[in-house]
């Protein structure tokens, strides 16, 4: 399976979730992800502010790849986004070119 680090946010509670930068698998089609023990499928442009959903809750997430500047969240809330001990070293140092931090476990931006 092809994996990739990307923002995983929750919308089930409204237009801000809890987030994590986290390593996500990809089925071979690719029309499904993997994260933490869930499968997501997309919304197909269906989604307010959501594009996937979990297959088993239905509970909406919104999936993407991070953002170089840190500013995932779609309103630029100061909210913690935990980043998963597994991707931590490769985040700071590849995606947010900032290696000094590749020991912090929170991103805020």
């Amino acid at each position: 399976m092809q994996t990739r680090i990307m923002y995983i946010e929750n919308k089930a509670g409204g237009l801000t979730g809890q987030a994590r930068i986290g390593c996500v698998s990809f089925s071979n089609t690719g029309r499904t992800l993997y994260y933490d023990g869930k499968s997501f499928q997309s919304l197909e442009g269906a989604g307010f502010k959501s594009n996937y959903y979990d297959i088993e809750t239905g509970e909406e997430y919104w999936i993407s790849g991070p953002r170089k500047d840190g500013a995932d969240r779609l309103y630029g809330e100061p909210n913690p986004v935990e980043v998963d001990e597994d991707v931590r070293e490769e985040y700071w140092t590849q995606i947010r070119s900032q290696p000094s931090r590749s020991h912090e476990a929170v991103a805020n931006r």
